[in-house]
């Protein structure tokens, strides 16, 4: 009997917010991970990078700015090294957990580029922040390089598109290494957004949305389930409200009507309630499911998080 696919979707809980933080936080997320394939599940990882692709960012200006020698790196180029060194961390901490359980199963990280649309309206009404605080002077010569930037009580930042993902590149690498029996870490912080332009891909300044990448990779590799693995074993109605409260199940029905009564957190829990919903809205075999990455297997076992039904 084939194995089940799983794209397990990582949130920034599972790394941190500084190398140690990193460290510490991806044993949890190898351990889980591990879990799943000692359970006998074919596993793709995709993954957030919130603060460390602003902190690269950040490091790159600032770089620039001490030696004018050098240029900032492109918002591409910061995604790149994200995926990269965060990449780095978790296939070699998920190696080192499988081996101490007797597994052998190869892991690798691809790093993957996401085709947008140039038309995107995304593009016309950035809304992703990021980067250092800057002064009004910065923030002008910014905007004179047709950069974005928006005022905040410590001053002025970067502004970035958001545009819909609608292609990975890399999913035919991807889907090799899945059939090699391997565990794929792949598309991380959304994966690089990048603009066709005849055989060249040019990298655009932007970030996708790391959950829409995530369920645009389940439908491409045939996965069964996927799973989003946060900070709260559930997803609650009306957080924060007086009426809040966690649910077992989440119908399609439901899901669109507290989405239209915006009853999720537009930044936090809504992308993953609507990828969810995408994925599973056009089959009856697939599922999806929202818990904390130490209920990972009781959650896929039925036992406990949020489940997606028709």
């Amino acid at each position: 009997m084939p194995k089940k696919r799983i794209v397990v979707a990582l949130g920034r809980n599972a790394f941190g917010e500084t190398f140690p933080e990193q460290q510490k936080a991806v044993k949890n997320a190898a351990k889980a991970i591990a879990d799943l394939v000692e359970d006998n599940y074919d596993i793709v990882i995709t993954h957030s990078n919130g603060p460390q692709v602003g902190m690269l960012h950040t490091a790159m200006t600032e770089f620039a700015r001490l030696d004018n020698h050098y240029t900032v790196a492109p918002m591409p180029v910061c995604s790149s090294l994200s995926q990269g060194y965060m990449g780095y961390d978790l296939q070699n901490i998920l190696r080192t957990e499988l081996l101490n359980r007797g597994l052998y199963r190869p892991v690798a990280t691809i790093i993957t580029q996401v085709k947008v649309d140039p038309f995107d309206e995304a593009f016309a009404n950035p809304t992703k922040i990021i980067g250092r605080y800057m002064s009004e002077e910065e923030a002008e010569k910014e905007k004179q390089k047709g950069n974005h930037v928006v005022k905040e009580e410590k001053g002025y930042r970067r502004i970035i598109a958001s545009p819909k993902p609608l292609e990975i590149y890399e999913i035919d690498s991807i889907s090799a290494l899945l059939d090699a029996n391997q565990v794929v870490i792949a598309a991380g912080g959304g994966g690089i957004p990048v603009l066709e332009q005849g055989t060249v891909l040019k990298g655009a300044s932007a970030v996708i949305e790391k959950d829409a990448t995530s369920e645009l990779l389940a439908e491409a590799v045939g996965a069964q389930l996927l799973l989003f693995l946060t900070g709260s074993e559930k997803v609650y109605y009306a957080y924060g409200e007086a009426d809040q409260h966690p649910l077992d199940t989440l119908s399609l029905s439901e899901a669109k009507e507290y989405i239209e009564k915006n009853m999720f957190e537009a930044g936090s829990i809504l992308p993953k309630i609507e990828a969810s919903v995408r994925f599973i809205d056009s089959s009856d075999t697939r599922e999806a499911i929202v818990t904390s990455i130490d209920k990972a297997l009781d959650a896929v076992h039925g036992k406990t998080g949020t489940h997606f039904i028709k």
